[in-house]
């Protein structure tokens, strides 16, 4: 494992997940998913994230797209608040889900706007 990636990696992903999602995530780390762990934080959110050839708004913007497609509703709820983090406006979230809803199809539309109201009543009560 490549530290200095690694330590970028954990930066990225506490700025734009929030720092109590990833040590909690990291504080239920065992010999089986250790390995696994350290993968995304590497290279997932150290060698991609945290490239500055794109700013994270937009890679939030193409994730929320990415994983509504996926159909990975924990995934999507996640990115979802971290793209509120990384300055998308839930007007831009609305836009990304009606575009996945004519590409890839009215029942992932339907269920990323679901998700998606359901984060928001979730992070305006507290």
């Amino acid at each position: 494992m490549d530290k200095k990636t690694y330590d970028k990696g954990l930066e990225v992903r506490k700025a734009v997940l929030g720092e109590v999602y990833v040590d909690n995530a990291l504080k239920n780390v065992d010999d089986f998913n250790r390995p696994f762990q350290e993968l995304l934080t590497e290279y997932c959110w150290g060698a991609v994230w945290g490239r500055e050839e794109l700013p994270r708004k937009t890679r939030s913007m193409l994730n929320l797209a990415m994983i509504s497609i996926l159909n990975r509703p924990h995934e999507l709820r996640t990115h979802i608040k971290g793209a509120l983090t990384n300055g998308v406006t839930k007007d831009e979230i609305r836009e990304i889900f009606m575009q996945v809803a004519i590409y890839a199809g009215a029942p992932a539309g339907v269920d990323s706007f679901r998700i998606a109201r359901e984060v928001f009543a979730e992070m305006d009560k507290g």
